[in-house]
């Protein structure tokens, strides 16, 4: 189990992303626009700069939605490999049965 603070900080990243996107990629798109004044892309850049770090979505990283675990997760059921052969063993997910030889 990950420690609660690590999990909760993950979910404020969320957060702050899902609230600034759109003011993000405005800024974005101006700097990215060729035809625009120099100084234009200049002011937006520095707009972009000021803005909370967390509310960029490269910093959100993945986590396991039962433990919190970071590592070994797979996307597709957003789950780590721990958890999904936990379910797996137990009968939980449709479909897959732990293997044995």
């Amino acid at each position: 189990m990950a420690k609660k603070s690590m999990v909760n900080r993950e979910v404020k990243r969320a957060k702050l992303v899902k609230q600034h996107a759109s003011k993000r990629a405005a800024l974005k798109a101006v700097i990215n626009d060729q035809a625009k004044p120099v100084e234009d892309r200049f002011k937006a850049t520095l707009k972009l700069a000021e803005m909370p770090r967390n509310s960029s979505a490269v910093r959100l990283h993945n986590r396991c939605q039962l433990t919190g675990r970071p590592h070994a997760y797979y996307r597709k059921l957003k789950l780590s490999r721990i958890m999904l052969r936990d379910l797996a063993s137990f009968g939980q997910i449709p479909g897959m049965v732990k293997s044995s030889w």
